[in-house]
């Protein structure tokens, strides 16, 4: 039986890089979340991040497989200035909180998502914390 990496380059081509990581293509992140959900048996999305490296960002994905108690981390990287990726709402209902944080705090974009707004700071709130770019003396206004 193969295992879940080795169907993953038969069915993309793709393997891991040096650090262990597998990147995902953004524009074939949600043709890859069905292939995982639908064939692999990755039927729940754990999480959804974001690492902010200054001269890209880093999507982190977790995908688990409740039958097998497999976990699948996968990466999609994305430039600060075209940070839009699209969305995995459709494939993994659970993204919608996931991907709205993301938002947030980061800036990025899911195309496709159904009610894309903040979900933690007040929609007159301007910037995203936890970029890199974000002015560390930015003014917090109250909020409640």
């Amino acid at each position: 039986m193969a295992t879940t990496l080795e169907r993953i380059k038969d069915q993309f081509g793709w393997e891991p890089d040096e650090s262990g990581f597998l990147f995902v293509p953004k524009d074939q992140v949600v043709e890859f979340a069905r292939f995982l959900k639908e064939t692999l048996g990755f039927s729940y999305l754990s999480f959804i991040t974001c690492v902010d490296y200054k001269e890209h960002l880093d999507l982190v994905y977790l995908v688990r497989n409740p039958e097998s108690a497999e976990e699948l981390l996968f990466k999609v990287r994305v430039t600060p200035d075209d940070a839009v990726v699209p969305s995995l709402t459709e494939t993994y209902q659970g993204a919608e909180w996931h991907e709205r944080e993301v938002y947030d705090l980061f800036g990025v974009r899911f195309d496709g998502h159904p009610d894309l707004r903040r979900i933690l700071l007040p929609d007159e709130y301007e910037g995203h914390p936890l970029r890199k770019d974000f002015p560390m003396d930015a003014p917090f206004p109250p909020y409640r």
